[in-house]
């Protein structure tokens, strides 16, 4: 879980596309769990981000994709009631395209789902994802 780390750790966020529909998963672990949320986690030493994104994608969602362009990066930071730095992520958001599979939960996530970008308010989601998703969508848009 790496609670109250001493650096910032790497992580990728994936917005992934099918047809006009975004892959949302509900996380099963810390932290934001029970949140619903973008597919991703910690990328691995010696392991490129595009693969991170892959791996992760098909360990909480059991779906195949292809990785596109850089999104943005976030900084993800969660501190205790006392202030201190609990979590810290600095996490790469990257956009991809299903490319087979059907999604289903899987490692880390509780719940999957296909949402449309333009009514996301059910999901509930932090605001930075919902930003990140809007900018995919005109990455997407643009492409």
């Amino acid at each position: 879980m790496n609670d109250y780390p001493n650096r910032p750790l790497i992580g990728v966020g994936v917005v992934v596309f099918k047809a006009d529909r975004v892959l949302l998963i509900r996380r099963g672990k810390p932290p934001r769990e029970g949140q619903w949320s973008l597919p991703g986690g910690r990328q691995r030493l010696g392991e490129r981000i595009e693969a991170a994104a892959r791996r992760e994608v098909r360990e909480e969602a059991g779906i195949e994709i292809a990785v596109g362009p850089l999104v943005d990066v976030v900084d993800s930071i969660t501190r205790d009631d006392n202030g201190a730095v609990q979590y810290h992520y600095t996490l790469v958001d990257l956009l991809a395209e299903w490319r087979g599979g059907e999604a289903a939960a899987g490692h880390d996530a509780a719940e999957v789902a296909w949402a449309d970008p333009a009514d996301l308010a059910p999901f509930d989601l932090w605001t930075e994802t919902e930003r990140i998703i809007a900018l995919a969508v005109q990455k997407r848009g643009a492409a």
